[in-house]
């Protein structure tokens, strides 16, 4: 046999083994693995984790596969299912354009974070209700919840039932979740009680115009993980089974899971809850500016390459923006040394402070690099904690809550009373949720009292002009009564 001949045979026998070497790797993989995996988990997984624990990082599969047992079985105790008996507007008739109030039914989510009864759900969920059941994943308990507080500006509401030793989920740090980390969804979506789906974490700080309010927060979490009608108000949890954020909506065309769900972060959350909790209002921050995105136009027309942050539209005069040298103009780049690059998430670092807090801003004015400290005020533009102002009106069945200092001074006007929550005589007349009047018959109100009392004397005849919540603004004329 010749030199070639063999070294020929040779390379064919090393050939063949590495490709048996490569076929064993394969079938490993593709097979063995994920069966003994399985078997692993089976025999011995529950014995390596406590029934619940504070900080839970599962252990990795043999083979590399992550699982998410264990961060359900943290989450799903703490999340229940929530169904609410309200009195809304149903059109019966073609011919009936402003209908009749009637009975609706409808469900959500929500989060138990306290032992003794405390639950976070969306304001939406819980929004006119008259009646609220609040139901445990296992379905065998069921309480009466009672809204301890609404903040229409963060879609969020705390509902508490009477119990004690509750299992309650603990709050994750929402701005240290990267992008790219697992999450699972947890909730009830289409009544199908106590669903858990998986995802990652799509991006953070979006803002996607969901909330219409004159002050919304709006700094969502984006995950791909399946949030259906039924989620809001459900759990974002991580895979410590520690809460994220709160399910509050999908971006889709069809109404059902289209790979766009949205969370309110947890750092969010756990502020207003606590809030809500101690003093039934939501203690918001405010600087005097009117603070916009940097889209394409507007990077056009500034100088520098350099147009990373927001930027100042515009400052009120002798308000605590303009006081502690604010400029139109200027550009905020970070707010207490957190980078901000969307409205959404400068929206999210004044959510976590309340009147009287300072917040230290970096700024870029021209090819400067300033630090300016702003001493934040509330609504009337003074540094004290604010006093809920909604009076509900039994007899137009609404809350009505007069027009703060920086809102009057926002919109130009002396008075107004915005109307929200309606569910009685008010509602028929059709007017959007949080419509701000600021004129009845030609007079302008300030005091809900008062205006009450003008809409009681009113009779017949009514003529609103106002604002809606997107600021654009409407007149009506309403006769034969209401």
């Amino acid at each position: 046999m010749d030199r070639q001949k063999v070294l020929r045979y040779f390379f064919l026998i090393f050939l063949s083994f590495c490709a048996g070497i490569a076929g064993a790797i394969s079938l490993y993989k593709v097979y063995i693995a994920p069966q003994m995996a399985d078997l692993w988990y089976k025999n011995n997984g529950p014995e390596y984790y406590p029934a619940r624990a504070a900080a839970f990082r599962p252990e990795p599969y043999p083979g590399g596969a992550v699982s998410f047992v264990k961060a359900s079985e943290v989450a799903r105790p703490c999340v229940v299912y929530i169904k609410v008996q309200s009195e809304q507007r149903v059109q019966s008739f073609f011919w009936d354009p402003f209908g009749t109030m009637g009975q609706v039914s409808s469900s959500g989510s929500g989060v138990i974070i306290s032992s003794d009864g405390y639950i976070v759900t969306n304001s939406h969920v819980v929004k006119n209700a008259q009646k609220i059941e609040i139901i445990f994943n296992n379905n065998k308990k069921s309480f009466t919840g009672k809204v301890v507080g609404f903040d229409a500006s963060s879609d969020l509401a705390l509902v508490k039932i009477s119990a004690s030793g509750l299992p309650y989920i603990n709050f994750a740090n929402s701005d240290d979740i990267p992008i790219g980390d697992w999450v699972l969804a947890v909730g009830n979506p289409f009544n199908l009680t106590s669903s858990v789906t998986a995802g990652i974490v799509s991006a953070k700080g979006r803002n996607i115009n969901l909330v219409h309010n004159q002050f919304p927060i709006e700094s969502f979490i984006q995950t791909d993980a399946a949030i259906n009608p039924g989620n809001s108000g459900g759990a974002l949890v991580n895979l410590d089974g520690n809460l994220v954020g709160i399910n509050t909506a999908i971006m889709s065309e069809t109404g059902s899971y289209a790979g766009y769900g949205f969370a309110i972060p947890s750092n969010i959350v756990k502020k207003i809850a606590g809030d809500l909790k101690e003093f039934g209002y939501v203690q918001r921050a405010f600087m005097e500016a009117d603070v916009v995105d940097i889209d394409e136009n507007l990077a056009g027309t500034l100088n520098g390459d350099n147009v990373n942050g927001v930027y100042v539209k515009s400052v009120i005069e002798d308000g605590n923006a303009d006081k502690a040298g604010l400029k139109a103009g200027d550009i905020i780049m970070k707010v207490n040394d957190r980078i901000v690059e969307t409205l959404g998430q400068f929206q999210e670092q004044l959510a976590y402070d309340r009147p009287g807090d300072k917040v230290t801003l970096v700024v870029k004015r021209g090819s400067k690099i300033e630090q300016i400290s702003v001493l934040l005020t509330n609504l009337n533009g003074t540094t004290g904690l604010a006093k809920n102002t909604v009076y509900h009106s039994e007899y137009l069945g609404a809350d009505l809550s007069p027009l703060s200092k920086i809102e009057m001074q926002k919109y130009n006007v002396s008075g107004g009373i915005r109307i929200s929550n309606q569910s009685g005589r008010i509602a028929r007349l059709n007017l959007q949720d949080g419509f701000v009047i600021t004129t009845l018959n030609g007079v302008s109100y300030t005091d809900p009292k008062l205006f009450e009392s003008a809409m009681q004397a009113a009779g017949g005849n009514i003529q609103i002009q106002g604002i809606n919540s997107d600021g654009s603004r409407a007149s009506y004329f309403f006769s034969g009564g209401y």
